[in-house]
């Protein structure tokens, strides 16, 4: 999930609430499985993470089939038990490249075409204050191109779901994802279809209801019948109404208000459907990795499809980068270009991303909303070593 306010900083969580310094213990290398070399500038860019707020921070890179992975900082705030390098966390809007993976899949096998319009599968479901799904392609939804109104932008949905004062109250409700859109629909269109770019949830929450009708099976069992298990990422779910995260885990950690003062709250359960396939899969970094390097690698999609899928848009404010499918292309600062996606929901903020041809990846999470710099750390992966 993510907020336009998150916009500027593409790769960064979405919906991420700011806030207040915390330090956390020493980084250590995980034992086993990694390489236990090099990666200095990454260690430090996850260290400064730390040190800048975030509880704690897991990290894992594999590059010419090796694979190093670190930890800084605590997972439990309140038994100061350190991060693990095997922890699984909400991944947010990492959610959508597995979405978008799945609708490009369907149109190779001719279920579906990216050209047909959302009302061609959803009729009458787009509708209200100039939205009109009969003007809009599945293609504009998955490259934010539709200019559908972003509901986790609606201040009774921030108030109800993202506040303190209500969060607790509201925390496990079951929503539906056709009152998410009903939402977006009592708002207007921040511009005509294909006008623009801008980032909206309610996109994906629309294609998730797509994948559903065209295969009749929920949009969870369509990713893991066919991504998750054929990869075999057994860390990896779509939870559904599942409201705890399979462990190993550590706590997810809030402010759930827009500021760098105030309480540390334990957000770790909470309900998924507030975001569906906008943003509700758990995850850990060695299966992101996993599944990055099979899509960049072709392993996953044709070769018609990865290519639809990393032809990009220009996203306004945001330089060297672009939308593709549910796919960021990004040019760090040592002209090393990485694809992926970043992704943020309460108490959790995630980054996967890897080089073109698959070989070079990392992915890693903070469990805290309110602070540290994603960018650092990648840009510290792929370009400070």
């Amino acid at each position: 999930m993510r907020t336009n306010r998150a916009r500027a900083t593409l790769v960064a969580a979405t919906a991420v609430l700011v806030s207040a310094a915390l330090a956390g213990p020493a980084l250590a290398a995980a034992p086993a499985h990694a390489d236990g070399r090099g990666h200095a500038a990454t260690r430090d860019a996850l260290r400064a993470a730390v040190k800048d707020g975030v509880p704690g921070a897991t990290a894992t890179a594999r590059e010419r089939g090796r694979t190093w992975s670190a930890t800084t900082g605590v997972g439990d705030l309140r038994t100061d038990t350190p991060r693990s390098t095997h922890d699984r966390y909400r991944v947010g809007s990492i959610t959508k490249t597995f979405v978008a993976t799945v609708l490009l899949q369907l149109e190779a096998e001719g279920r579906l075409s990216l050209d047909d319009t959302v009302d061609t599968w959803l009729p009458g479901l787009v509708r209200g204050h100039g939205h009109d799904g009969r003007a809009i392609t599945v293609r504009r939804l998955l490259n934010h191109t539709s200019g559908i109104y972003n509901y986790t932008d609606d201040d009774t949905f921030v108030s109800t779901y993202m506040a303190a004062d209500q969060f607790f109250e509201h925390r496990y409700d079951t929503l539906d994802p056709r009152d998410l859109v009903a939402v977006a629909m009592t708002h207007e269109p921040v511009f005509a279809p294909g006008a623009s770019w801008s980032y909206s949830n309610t996109n994906y929450v629309l294609a998730g209801l797509v994948v559903e009708k065209v295969t009749g099976h929920p949009y969870g069992d369509e990713i893991r019948d066919r991504i998750l298990r054929p990869l075999g990422m057994r860390a990896t779910s779509v939870p559904g109404t599942r409201v705890t995260v399979p462990g190993p885990s550590s706590r997810a950690y809030s402010k759930l208000a827009p500021t760098t003062t105030g309480p540390t709250y334990d957000v770790t359960r909470i309900s998924p459907t507030l975001a569906y396939a906008a943003g509700e899969m758990i995850s850990d970094s060695a299966d992101l990795n996993r599944f990055y390097t099979a899509l960049l690698g072709g392993r996953l999609l044709p070769a018609e499809q990865l290519k639809e899928m990393k032809t990009t848009v220009k996203v306004e404010g945001v330089p060297n980068a672009g939308y593709g499918l549910g796919l960021i292309e990004r040019e760090l600062s040592c002209g090393t270009t990485v694809w992926g996606h970043g992704g943020g929901i309460h108490g959790s903020v995630s980054e996967a991303v890897t080089t073109g041809n698959g070989r070079h990846s990392l992915s890693f999470n903070f469990n805290g909303d309110w602070s540290g710099d994603s960018e650092a750390v990648v840009e510290a992966e792929f370009c400070g070593r």
